[in-house]
């Protein structure tokens, strides 16, 4: 019964932190984030576009570096964003799937640059229609391996997260007493957790009666 009240109290809990930071999203970008067709065309499309812009510009190798990072941690936040919409197990598929998608299209945004010239290779110039079926496996590999990773990763720590939030709660409620986290609250009592804190005014006759039986 004590293990049943603190799970229910435990679970209330969880329930009550998550509304207290729930972020009201717009409806565009909540479907933009749940949709891995659309969220993969926008991050292809942007990071292609980026490259094609720090290639262009920059003219020191840490120049290159420094923003081809800062595109990298862009394309790991956009598979972040879409893959906390959905369970762990899914990510499975989800993370290699939005993986080729996001590759297939900045690929296809690597054609339209060609066309008009304005696609650089390294930097060696420009490329040309012939530098771009290799372009295209290096990508889209590059994409595959660095997003499942990092995936993996992710899904490692969540779990790890989720395990230390818990096992910390169970000890709280096992104390009887847990601080709610929430502004304007104080400690959360967990109720019918031990006889021996209860109201005597409420509880003593019982004992006495008890005592005259035994």
């Amino acid at each position: 019964m004590r293990d049943f009240i603190a799970s229910q109290n435990s679970e209330r809990l969880r329930q009550r932190l998550t509304g207290a930071i729930r972020v009201r999203e717009p409806a565009a970008f909540k479907r933009l984030a749940g949709s891995i067709v659309e969220i993969a065309l926008v991050t292809g499309v942007l990071a292609r576009l980026y490259r094609m812009m720090v290639l262009s510009r920059a003219t020191t190798p840490t120049q290159v570096a420094v923003a081809l990072t800062i595109g990298a941690v862009f394309l790991l936040l956009m598979a972040t964003l879409h893959l906390s919409r959905f369970a762990i197990r899914d990510w499975l598929w989800r993370a290699p799937a939005f993986a080729v998608l996001e590759g297939i299209f900045e690929m296809l945004t690597s054609l339209a640059l060609i066309s008009v010239a304005r696609e650089p290779l390294g930097s060696g110039g420009a490329a040309s229609f012939s530098n771009w079926p290799g372009m295209a496996l290096n990508t889209i590999g590059w994409r595959m391996l660095v997003i499942s990773l990092f995936s993996l990763l992710l899904a490692l720590v969540v779990k790890w997260v989720r395990y230390m939030i818990l096992r910390n709660e169970h000890s709280a409620w096992s104390d009887g007493t847990v601080k709610a986290g929430i502004p304007g609250e104080g400690f959360i009592e967990r109720r019918g957790s031990r006889t021996k804190d209860a109201n005597p005014l409420l509880f003593g006759g019982r004992r006495k009666h008890d005592k005259n039986r035994g």
